[in-house]
């Protein structure tokens, strides 16, 4: 089924996620049964329960939880489970703009940066939305956010990751937006400016328009345009390392800003132009982290559309790429997180 079919109805369903509250909901009962599954090392009622509430009546069980027991859930499911379960329980029970914080300070963490989980959430997350994962980043790591993705990035993406931080939608004229972009790509050196400015201040129906006008100008997709673009620079940096040149070369360094700039407005604007579509993506390799970070997050919002892109992307259902890649609890609490077959 096509997620653009799917949209139309989330006014009649009120909700394109597969996580919904739970109809016949009574926090103190949940309580005693998780109590009693913690007790006997029942991992299947935890997932049961914990998967099949929504976020916020998984507060309520939280705070209940305390109440009863004066201890804390998290704590206590940490010490039940282990490994990757362990990591997506504490991941649902976490409220969505910490969870948000939560996968940006994890993307910053240990050696190099994840710059594709920086943009996934910079770029689908709204101005309003990053605002509250800011003020959450800064109380829960007592660091201000914007400072942190300045000291894990440079250049042009650095430009790029704090513009869409501070993005705020602001009217912009659809053929001037176009005939800026198309001036930047004509130029001898590509002026990276108009494209950030553009791609973090205007709306998605706005850049969609601005986007599709580009490529009707130019009869090419955006991503040839920036391929196109790109190609010189490309081509001296394969010379370069043809030749085994391990010196820091000007040519060597050109290559790797050229590819680094190149792959940045990709990603960007396959974010922009099909948001689905690109979380899809995201999802086929099926890397642990990346697959619990995209369904927490989208449970309750649009997961819908996204299995029907990754469908369509793929050829296989993604309720059928779970089963094939994971397994044991952490694959029925994922699969119920899912929901279904399509």
């Amino acid at each position: 089924m096509d997620h653009q079919y799917l949209k139309s109805y989330e006014m009649s369903w009120g909700t394109l996620g597969t996580v919904r509250p739970f109809s016949n909901f009574h926090p103190e009962r949940d309580v005693m049964e998780i109590q009693m599954a913690l007790e006997k090392n029942d991992l299947l009622t935890i997932v049961r329960i914990l998967t099949n509430r929504n976020n916020a009546q998984r507060q309520e069980i939280a705070k209940t939880f305390e109440e009863i027991t004066q201890k804390d859930l998290v704590t206590a499911l940490k010490k039940a489970l282990s490994g990757d379960l362990e990591y997506l329980m504490s991941d649902l029970m976490m409220p969505p703009a910490q969870y948000e914080a939560h996968r940006l300070q994890r993307a910053m963490a240990g050696i190099g940066t994840d710059e594709e989980t920086l943009l996934e959430i910079l770029c689908t997350r709204s101005g309003e939305r990053l605002r509250e994962i800011r003020e959450m980043y800064n109380n829960s790591y007592r660091k201000d956010l914007e400072k942190e993705l300045k000291a894990e990035t440079s250049r042009e993406f650095l430009k790029l990751v704090v513009a869409l931080l501070n993005k705020e939608n602001v009217t912009g004229y659809v053929q001037r937006d176009i005939e800026s972009l198309s001036t930047s790509v004509n130029a001898s050196k590509v002026n990276a400016k108009p494209w950030i400015n553009i791609l973090t201040s205007r709306d998605s129906r706005h850049l969609k328009k601005v986007l599709m006008g580009l490529e009707l100008e130019h009869g090419q997709t955006v991503v040839q345009i920036l391929e196109k673009k790109f190609t010189g620079d490309i081509e001296i940096g394969l010379k370069v390392l043809g030749k085994y040149n391990l010196c820091c070369s000007r040519d060597q360094y050109v290559f790797h800003s050229s590819l680094l700039l190149y792959g940045i407005f990709v990603m960007t604007v396959q974010c922009i132009q099909d948001p689905y579509t690109y979380l899809a993506k995201r999802l086929a390799p099926m890397k642990t982290s990346v697959v619990q970070g995209i369904m927490v997050s989208h449970c309750e919002e649009d997961l819908l559309c996204i299995r029907a892109a990754y469908l369509k992307y793929t050829g296989i259902s993604l309720y059928t790429a779970l089963q094939r890649h994971f397994s044991g609890h952490h694959l029925q609490a994922l699969l119920t997180i899912c929901r279904s077959e399509d």
